[in-house]
């Protein structure tokens, strides 16, 4: 395990890390959940092994710190991924990341365009003000103190089953509310315009199951390679763990 602090005042962001040859590899889960639990046993698959391999989990989620008084937004876990990077000595990474982590990684991409030498997006927010079945939506509809004080997390607990449980009540409340705050108001630019703006290569799977990715046309005409998933909703690397390792290695 290592540490950065990301907020100068001591607090640190963590990671795990496995040895292996360059460009490193850099894991960044969603929303609630630990970089470790959803990619692990993608890492490790045969035709993938071998790079250098780090893990991170954002600030407030899984073994990193979660202060009081930190903002929690997309740019503030971006702010943080990129010292944890520049902790670890890494420039011209492949970042792999899902959901809320695929939106952070976008905006590190974005600000800091020599950490990034590709992006592999899986199911990635790229839009403000998601559909209100969307965890993050559901969460920001509470006033923090309501989802914090008031048993708002307990509620969400109950309501997202076991798996994305198990992770999230690793997770800070404080912290999973604001993150989905800031999911929800989005960035200036957008995550999308953001996204189609940048030059290092972009690759955006998509769970079969979710349905199609909106403005995929678009992004693709903009040259991010749009790659459907079969027999995956928005947990692919669960859903269809061989499907995924295959399209991430053919990334690479």
């Amino acid at each position: 395990m290592r540490q950065a602090e990301f907020d100068g005042r001591g607090s640190m962001i963590r990671w795990t890390e496995a040895a292996g040859r360059g460009p490193a590899r850099v894991y960044v889960h969603g929303l609630g959940s630990a970089s470790t639990v959803y990619n692990a046993h993608i890492a490790a698959r045969p035709e993938l092994a071998g790079r250098r391999t780090l893990f991170v989990d954002l600030p407030g989620h899984g073994i990193s710190d979660r202060p009081a008084d930190f903002g929690y937004t997309l740019e503030d876990h971006a702010t943080a991924l990129g010292m944890a990077l520049d902790a670890a000595h890494v420039a011209g990474a492949e970042l792999v990341a899902h959901s809320m982590g695929g939106s952070v990684a976008v905006v590190l991409a974005h600000r800091r365009p020599e950490l990034v030498s590709r992006l592999v997006l899986v199911e990635a927010n790229l839009d403000p003000l998601p559909p209100v079945t969307a965890g993050s939506s559901g969460i920001a509809s509470y006033e923090e103190h309501d989802y914090v004080e008031n048993g708002g997390h307990a509620r969400v607990l109950e309501k997202v089953g076991g798996i994305w449980a198990a992770t999230m009540r690793l997770a800070d409340p404080r912290a999973l509310h604001r993150s989905a705050t800031g999911l929800v108001r989005g960035t200036t630019p957008t995550m999308r315009q953001m996204l189609v703006d940048l030059t290092a290569e972009r690759v955006f799977l998509q769970g079969e199951l979710s349905g199609e990715l909106p403005g995929a046309a678009d992004l693709e005409a903009a040259g991010v390679r749009v790659v459907n998933v079969p027999g995956a909703g928005h947990n692919i690397t669960f859903d269809n763990p061989d499907a995924f390792a295959a399209a991430l290695a053919a990334t690479a």
